[in-house]
């Protein structure tokens, strides 16, 4: 079936929103897809997020989902300097450009909307030529109008089937040429105005192709088979250099170069077609990279890398320096852990059934918001696989404990590996008697107990819970009597009893106590009433009640205090009404995280459906954030964590890492450093006020200046809200409201004030 129709019937621009000031982004720069340029700028493509770096200045800027890019993956990047406009293109389709001059960017999902698969909708480079782009996609290349920003004609330009892979396009002795991946490299003259009909498209030479490219008055051509071609006619191709032992995945050319690269070296010539450069992946010395694309700029090179960012270089290639912006080791950030003045970030992982292959190689990054990024690379841990989780010591933010769900347990001080402990130095166990001592060692989550022990599971092996003491003993504790099958264990939490909940892919969930001599599971039968027996999280809140999250929903256990007596451990879903209907809140949900904040609140991610912010009883959803309706990367969430002390909440996913300025913060000693913001509130300002600082259980009551009660709550952790009414009835009057505060035993009280201004 041929399809001659032309985008610009449905043409579909949608102007993005800019600064959101409650989110923040956390992105990898690491990954680089693509590469352009103006005369002082490189700009670079990453997986959903893109930077520019002004090479006379040296400054760069980053543009992410929080400025309004999609957090689909990107596959292309192009920069006209005629109209000052960058494109961005990408995997599904979508088209998003970037307006240099004030930063604003149109969202043209004409392509999104084609009757196609939707799987061959990728958008794989870009060729300006007299005021028009020309789109190479998965299907054929479709026009695109710079000074319109509207999409013309589509080219299927494919014999025998219409839509084929054209994976670069460009423009030699009037001719529009294309290089396609099945085809061959086949050509149209400019001029036809009917290159909407295939059988108008040349067939030049066949092959599969991966790029071609014009360079002075030569046209090259880059085959799948690692054969570099030169034409001096357009038609007849001769071989360029050597036959590459690995094909090019990019060539291209500017004035004066034309640049070839390989995932193992980076090929410049100059315009007599003399080798000028060479660069082989193995002579930077920090580790061996792989190259996805280069440009150079004046005498610099710019290398694109696939996991290391982009990396520059002079001529003589004696120095190398890594420029992309600073960020995580890699978007897809398995676990994360904000509970000190740190933010810790790990990017091993598992499947759903706990195995650990393929392994996983990445080392760890820090954050802090005082003194930046710090990477910890794979070198430095010893050669430990899929590091899962992140456990920062309570009486020592210096030092962490890194789970690894294959190679056992890291012991970091001041950011240095001091101690791996393994088979030979601990009472960590292999799944396998066989196994070697320092492999197959499956930690996930640890955690401390009161009194400074570290406990944690040692997954598929008898005696699968253990302890290192604060004294620095190990002990191992045999709970396979609860277990059934193949039990791998998830994440641990240890309430205020010191019973340890133990998540297990099999068995439910597990519940130990040493000092009371329990060990109960819950599982999904008629007595547990789980939706589940594959557990994925357990939290306890502030009421003592444990919210456990499973691969198939949502329970709720009434206390933790349960376990200690000898009654049956039932329990229960949430009800709420929508619509006037009863549902069970999250049904079938496969959630990967709880956590509680100050408020007693619950942020509950999941696998598919982004994160619900829900009431401290579940009866209310706050906030329901998705990558369609908020900056968040991707809908498949790994993992949430809450800076106590501000409030931040940090949404990993596997398309990167985001934050969203939250409210509630963990509960104070004193109320010494009570605040209240805004103060004063202004009539454009439409939230609320925060009151942080305060005690638990402190009691809040709002008044106006004549003593009329307008406000009174019992904070649950650090901070309430108001929402400037009197009970939630009407908005209150301009004026000065005085705040009473007071402890829970009346000791401890605070006075002040903010005022409204309507």
């Amino acid at each position: 079936m041929k399809y001659f129709l032309t985008l610009s019937l449905f043409s579909i621009q949608i102007a993005f929103a800019q600064t959101n000031t409650l989110w923040k982004g956390y992105f990898s720069y690491n990954t680089i897809k693509d590469v352009s340029q103006s005369t002082t700028k490189l700009f670079a493509a990453s997986e959903n997020a893109v930077f520019s770096k002004n090479t006379t200045t040296g400054s760069i800027k980053t543009t992410n989902t929080i400025d309004g890019l999609s957090s689909l993956t990107i596959s292309s990047i192009y920069h006209s300097a005629s109209v000052n406009k960058t494109l961005i293109g990408y995997e599904n389709g979508l088209l998003i450009v970037i307006n240099e001059s004030d930063g604003s960017m149109l969202k043209v999902v004409d392509i999104i909307q084609k009757q196609l698969p939707p799987n061959v909708k990728k958008i794989n480079h870009f060729t300006e030529f007299d005021g028009k782009v020309y789109v190479s996609c998965d299907f054929g290349i479709v026009q695109f109008n710079l000074s319109t920003l509207q999409f013309g004609d589509t080219y299927f330009i494919g014999t025998g089937i219409s839509d084929i892979v054209v994976n670069q396009t460009t423009v030699f002795n009037g001719y529009l040429y294309a290089a396609t991946a099945t085809q061959g490299i086949k050509k149209a003259l400019l001029t036809n105005p009917n290159l909407v009909d295939a059988n108008q498209w040349i067939d030049v030479v066949a092959g599969n192709f991966n790029g071609i490219t014009s360079f002075g008055t030569y046209l090259f051509s880059s085959a799948t088979t690692g054969q570099i071609a030169k034409s001096t006619d357009g038609i007849a191709f001769s071989s360029f250099g050597p036959l590459l032992s690995i094909a090019a995945v990019d060539i291209r050319a500017n004035e004066k170069h034309l640049l070839i690269t390989t995932p193992t070296a980076v090929y410049s010539y100059n315009q007599q077609l003399a080798l000028e450069t060479q660069v082989n992946n193995y002579q930077i010395t920090t580790e061996t990279v792989t190259f996805s694309c280069a440009t150079l700029l004046g005498s610099t090179l710019y290398l694109g890398t696939t996991a290391n960012g982009i990396i520059t270089t002079s001529s003589n290639t004696t120095n190398f320096s890594f420029i992309s912006p600073s960020g995580p080791i890699r978007n897809n950030i398995f676990g994360i852990n904000a509970s000190s003045s740190n933010l810790w970030m790990v990017y091993g992982g598992y499947s759903q059934y706990y195995d650990p292959s393929p392994l996983q190689y990445y080392g760890l990054s820090k954050y802090n918001s005082k003194t930046g990024w710090l990477t910890i690379p794979f070198s430095e841990v010893d050669g430990a696989s899929n590091l899962v989780r992140v456990t920062v010591n309570p009486n020592n933010e210096n030092q962490i404990f890194v789970s690894s769900y294959f190679s056992g347990l890291l012991k970091f001080d001041n950011n240095v590996l001091t101690t791996r402990y393994i088979k030979t130095n601990s009472a960590l166990e292999p799944v396998f008697a066989t196994d070697p001592p320092d492999v197959n060692i499956r930690i996930e989550q640890s955690a401390y107990d009161k009194a400074g022990n570290l406990w944690m599971t040692d997954g598929l092996v008898t005696k699968a819970l253990k302890v290192l003491k604060a004294n620095g003993t190990w002990q191992s504790y045999d709970v396979s009597t609860v277990l059934t099958g193949y039990s791998p264990f998830g994440r641990m939490a240890i309430d205020k009893n010191g019973t340890k909940w133990m998540c297990n892919m099999g068995s439910g969930l597990i519940a130990f106590n040493e000092t009371y001599n329990k060990l109960k599971k819950i599982m999904d039968d008629t007595d547990g009433n789980l939706p589940s027996s594959a557990i994925q999280v357990a939290a306890v809140d502030n009421r003592n009640q444990l919210w456990i999250g499973t691969r198939q929903g949502l329970r709720i256990l009434s206390s933790v205090d349960a376990v200690l007596g000898n009654d049956v451990l039932k329990t229960y879903p949430i009800i709420i009404l929508e619509e006037g209907v009863a549902q069970e809140l999250l049904y079938q949900q496969v959630i990967t995280d709880i956590v509680v904040d100050g408020s007693n609140n619950k942020w509950i991610s999941t696998a598919d459906a982004g994160v619900f912010y829900v009431s401290s009883n579940g009866q209310q959803t706050i906030y329901h954030f998705t990558s369609s309706n908020s900056p968040l990367p991707s809908n498949n969430v790994n993992d949430v964590d809450i800076d106590p002390a501000t409030g931040e909440v940090f949404f990993a996913t596997v398309n990167g890492m985001v934050s969203f300025k939250g409210t509630s913060v963990k509960a104070s000693d004193n109320l010494n450093n009570v605040v209240v913001y805004p103060n004063p509130v202004r009539p454009e300002f439409e939230g609320t006020v925060k009151i942080t600082g305060l005690l638990d259980k402190a009691n809040v009551k709002i008044t106006d200046i004549e003593g009329n009660l307008v406000f009174e709550v019992i904070s649950e952790g650090g901070s309430i809200e108001w929402d400037t009414t009197a009970f939630g009835k009407y908005k209150v009057a301009s004026g000065v409201y005085m705040i009473f505060i007071s402890a829970q035993d009346g000791i401890e009280t605070k006075v002040s004030k903010v005022m409204i201004i309507r």
